[in-house]
């Protein structure tokens, strides 16, 4: 296995600096055959390589730019054009397709990464029965699978059987590379492109290099013995997002991580208030062992579990949850602001969010509830707080917002480029509106909240700067004054919108 190694430098960092930061990256340099970087530094990876005799591939910042990486960085990007140097070159130099083997490894002055060539793959649905086209296994040398699936194969089948090893995902770019030269094929259960590992495969590989063969997935069983229309079924993955697909006479399908989940379900249900939902459990679908019954004490590890939701209405769809149903200490987005920035930010499917300053984490929730592929990451320098954003977030069946415990502008570096930025709080630190904007990729929308003067001077002085636009929020609510009913004013909010 021939190894490619990808570096980003600032100026003046010096050959034996990257070798350095290299050497803590491999237990041996042997293997190394390519040093890769972007056009600009290619005096240094010449020097880099001289003295091992590596090749020298360079790259303009626009090639690396096309690349898809795991660690994009706003920093990067804005400095050399593009988000990542050392993993795009690394990629590039390996050619397609390849893998990274490790993550990035950084010093103060430099940044290495490194790939190597994999194997095209083929992905073969099988079924719980064993079922698996014969003509696509007997013309691999490896075979990967699940202990359970391998077993399942016929003795007809000669190509060496590799168990998958726990964790799969982190081990997966080295099977592969072990294997560049061989054909391929890896055993999925039912349909590996509906959270299977085809999915997994497809992101680390490419499309085209991905052939994926599939069968009945256990969702389509499942629906198929329970009656229901899939496209009126909401499928999830995990059962902690649960909570957020609860509405009364819904139909939910919970992706089983094993014998534990049944029960799981029924304590998320009972805690929210839909203890009087249907429960149904389906086991080893498709195999003669088949089984649906309704105790979770009785499940077995391969299950799904299938919900027809009867309760109190759930949460709404829309933005502006209660106020109420947040822990908080008083750091929270009023709901009819909070409405409002929702709506000013803009979720759509797939972006991503930072929310700095965020409090009782209210605004990334709420926009990660907006659909089920929005990210965001919520930044607050209170511990205590950051570990109640997490509660917040798994009360609401959001558990994937990332939380970074620190102060902006520093907790911001080597954070993946936003869509959107929400500052909720710290905006008139030195520096975190500088660096929120640098970091905002073009077309990208940053909305601020002010309710000082000091902070609403920032917002007309970076107005005056930037455009954009203002709105004055003022909110008054309803309150007992005496025997009567009056008008008790909440403080106003100006707020910026600006698209970059």
């Amino acid at each position: 296995m021939r190894l490619t190694v990808g570096f980003g430098a600032r100026p003046g960092t010096s050959p034996a600096e990257v070798l350095a930061l290299l050497a803590e990256s491999l237990p041996t340099l042997d293997a190394v055959g390519t040093v890769s970087t972007v056009d600009s530094r290619r005096e240094l990876a010449e020097a880099v390589a001289a003295a091992h005799g590596w090749a020298v591939v360079t790259f303009p910042a626009e090639e690396l730019a096309a690349v898809p990486v795991p660690s994009p960085s706003a920093r990067v990007s804005a400095a050399v054009g593009t988000p990542s140097v050392a993993e795009a070159a690394a990629l590039l130099a390996a050619g397609r397709p390849a893998v990274l083997l490790a993550g990035k490894r950084s010093s103060p002055n430099a940044t290495v990464a490194v790939a190597a060539a994999a194997p095209p793959v083929v992905v073969v649905g099988i079924g719980a029965d064993g079922g698996v086209d014969p003509a696509r296994l007997h013309a691999a040398d490896v075979v990967f699978g699940g202990p359970r699936q391998l077993d399942l194969l016929p003795e007809t089948v000669r190509a060496e059987r590799i168990a998958w090893p726990s964790p799969l995902v982190p081990a997966l770019p080295r099977l592969l590379a072990e294997h560049h030269d061989a054909r391929v094929c890896v055993l999925a259960s039912g349909d590996p492109m509906h959270y299977g590992i085809g999915t997994t495969l497809v992101r680390l590989l490419g499309a085209a290099h991905v052939t994926v063969d599939p069968r009945p997935s256990s969702v389509s069983l499942a629906c198929a013995r329970l009656g229901w229309a899939v496209e009126d079924t909401e499928v999830v993955r995990d059962a902690r997002l649960l909570r957020r697909y609860l509405h009364d006479g819904r139909r939910v399908l919970v992706l089983s991580a094993g014998a534990a989940t049944p029960a799981q379900v029924w304590r998320i249900l009972e805690e929210s208030g839909f203890g009087d939902s249907a429960v149904t459990i389906l086991e080893d679908l498709g195999s003669a062992g088949e089984r649906v019954h309704h105790d979770p004490a009785a499940a077995g590890p391969l299950n799904i579990v299938a919900v027809e939701c009867r309760g109190p209405g759930g949460l709404p769809v829309v933005p502006g949850l209660a106020d109420s149903a947040y822990d908080s200490d008083g750091q929270l987005t009023k709901r009819e602001i909070r409405a409002v920035t929702l709506a000013a930010l803009g979720p759509r499917p797939g972006e991503l969010l930072w929310d700095v300053g965020a409090g009782s984490g209210s605004i990334g929730i709420e926009w990660l509830r907006a659909h089920r592929s929005c990210r965001a990451v919520a930044v607050e320098r209170d511990p205590a707080r950051a570990e109640r954003v997490s509660a917040n977030a798994a009360r609401f069946g959001v558990p994937s917002l990332s939380i970074v415990v620190g102060s902006a502008p520093g907790a911001l570096d080597g954070l993946e480029v936003p869509d959107a930025v929400f500052i909720g709080g710290g905006f008139t630190v030195p520096g975190v509106f500088e660096r929120c904007w640098a970091a905002l990729r073009p077309g990208g929308r940053l909305v601020v909240n002010a309710v000082t003067v000091e902070s609403e001077r920032l917002v007309a002085e970076l107005h005056a700067r930037h455009g954009g636009e203002l709105t004055r929020i003022a909110v008054n609510r309803a309150a007992p004054v005496g025997g009567f009913l009056g008008w008790r004013p909440m403080l106003p909010v100006t707020q910026w919108w600006v698209e970059k």
